[in-house]
């Protein structure tokens, strides 16, 4: 545990995308390995299992009625926990509590993969051997471990658990610099170095993450996901979410089978799981090479973010058990942002200006354009000089939102694909209702980024050909492309602008001037 620094105090959740593509690949991998022999096949699984038995630690869960039996094939629900274990935690016995409780559901009978994340906030009532304790639900791991947090998940939904899988961070920088790093869309500029008037007065984690499209490695790949201060529950679990869905989208069986050896050997030394013996590593291989095929359905948790907790409803359980169970498109944002000081006023002065083509926005070229010539200066003097990218702005925004103006915001820069090469770019940063909602406008002379693969529809709208990138029935990005450049709106983090907020401001792309 050397690896372990002392000024990083709170894991991600880097569970998913490890576990999810180990088991995914792992078949490919074995079927690969194995020539189509059963002798073959089972050689290669006992030796796999041999490594990651000789370098994971025990199972979590030392009551083996804690966790739901299952016949092999059938549907399995699978819980990753990531603690926020520090390094000093360990030295001084300290209580340490679960930074992220996930739900896999694997189901190859269904049309999609259900994956739920609970808020670490949400309010519940834990029973401990002394009684009832009412508090965070992260409370839990430090109250009885994983095995207190899986009893406490089940009795407030309701549903079974059949493996869990305890993960803590040290891994997740390893993991991501393995796979070659992850290109994600950065929705604003990440900031804090605890020295005002710039950073926080608190003691909070450091962090520099600028907006845009961009390669995030080890540390700052790592800030990123487990970022919590100045938004919500709601929406730190949502960029996780995003950042994840990103990485298990760009990380290929090829790569995975190059790296299998120490991929193994990163996740078993930072993971506790029961899942052990080849019996229970051929089950899941066969359920999740199965389930494989489907797309992967974001389960939102319905609840209310207050000031100290999330709470939720008896109705609110109900409806997310049904949905991930059932793995149904959910239906509208994640969860109900929380308001930021000033926001109705902003809403009452918009509504008089809004559009009536598109409901829920208003003109607001003026700001808009005046960052677009800033950011086409900034990238007129910067290389490669023969790249010319023009900059397009949207003449509509969402009602209530102000575009962001700081040392970051609008950026021009530049950013390297897989080989090396450079490309230039621009992000424009939208300030939305409520708390750490954020939508952007991005622009690159690199033609085929990651983000812009496998668009959900293709749609023609006043003349230009559009790519529309749905999540369940929540439209995320619309891009477009020109000879020049590719350019795209991002919805925000808990996808709350509309279907028709999105395409107005899409279609309302234009030049500086015109």
């Amino acid at each position: 545990m050397s690896t372990f620094e002392a000024a990083e105090d709170r894991p991600p959740r880097p569970g998913r995308g490890v576990v999810w593509r180990f088991l995914l690949a792992g078949l490919v991998i074995v079927l690969a390995s194995a020539g189509g022999t059963a002798t073959a096949l089972l050689m290669e699984v006992d030796r796999l299992v041999d490594t990651f038995d000789r370098f994971s630690g025990p199972s979590p869960i030392k009551d083996p009625g804690v966790l739901a039996d299952v016949e092999p094939g059938e549907p399995q629900t699978i819980m990753l926990l990531g603690s926020d274990e520090r390094w000093i935690d360990r030295q001084q016995g300290n209580d340490v509590r679960s930074d992220t409780i996930i739900l896999l559901r694997l189901d190859p009978d269904r049309g999609e993969t259900a994956v739920l994340s609970i808020p670490r906030d949400l309010k519940v009532d834990i029973q401990t051997k002394r009684g009832i304790v009412t508090d965070k639900i992260n409370a839990a791991y430090s109250l009885g471990g994983p095995e207190l947090t899986v009893k406490t998940v089940k009795r407030l939904l309701g549903i079974p658990i059949h493996h869990v899988v305890n993960v803590n961070f040290g891994g997740f920088k390893d993991a991501v610099n393995t796979l070659g790093c992850v290109y994600a869309d950065v929705d604003r500029r990440y900031y804090n170095d605890n020295n005002p008037p710039n950073g926080s007065a608190y003691d909070y984690a450091t962090i520099d993450v600028p907006p845009g499209y961009q390669k995030l490695c080890g540390q700052d790949a790592l800030d990123y996901v487990r970022y919590r201060h100045f938004d919500t529950d709601l929406v730190r679990s949502a960029r996780q979410q995003d950042f994840l869905r990103q990485a298990k989208d760009q990380v290929g069986v090829t790569k995975l089978f190059g790296d299998r050896e120490e991929l193994l050997k990163v996740f078993a030394r930072n993971t506790q799981t029961d899942i052990k013996g080849n019996q229970d590593v051929l089950q899941l291989l066969k359920l999740g090479y199965e389930s494989a095929q489907n797309p992967i359905q974001e389960v939102h948790f319905r609840g209310e973010v207050g000031e100290s907790y999330v709470t939720a409803t008896e109705e609110d359980l109900r409806k997310t058990v049904d949905e991930f169970m059932d793995t149904r498109a959910s239906k509208g944002a994640r969860g109900k942002p929380k308001p930021r000081q000033g926001d109705a006023q902003r809403r009452k002065k918009s509504r008089k200006r809004s559009s009536s083509e598109f409901p829920g926005t208003f003109a607001a070229a003026q700001p808009a354009e005046d960052q677009a010539i800033q950011v086409a200066v900034k990238l007129g003097k910067m290389r490669p000089r023969k790249q010319t990218l023009p900059v397009y702005y949207p003449k509509l925004a969402a009602l209530g939102s102000t575009y962001v103006s700081d040392l970051e915001s609008p950026r021009a820069y530049t950013i390297k694909d897989k080989g090396g090469t450079r490309y230039k770019a621009y992000r424009l940063v939208v300030r939305y209702q409520g708390l750490g909602q954020y939508y952007g406008i991005q622009g690159t002379t690199w033609k085929a980024p990651p983000i812009l693969d496998d668009p959900s529809e293709k749609r023609e709208m006043r003349g230009r050909q559009y790519e529309l990138f749905y999540d369940g029935d929540r439209l995320r990005l619309v891009s477009w492309k020109t000879k020049n450049g590719v350019y795209w709106v991002s919805n925000t983090l808990l996808q709350t602008l509309t279907e028709k907020q999105m395409l107005g401001i899409a279609q309302s792309l234009s030049r500086p001037g015109t």
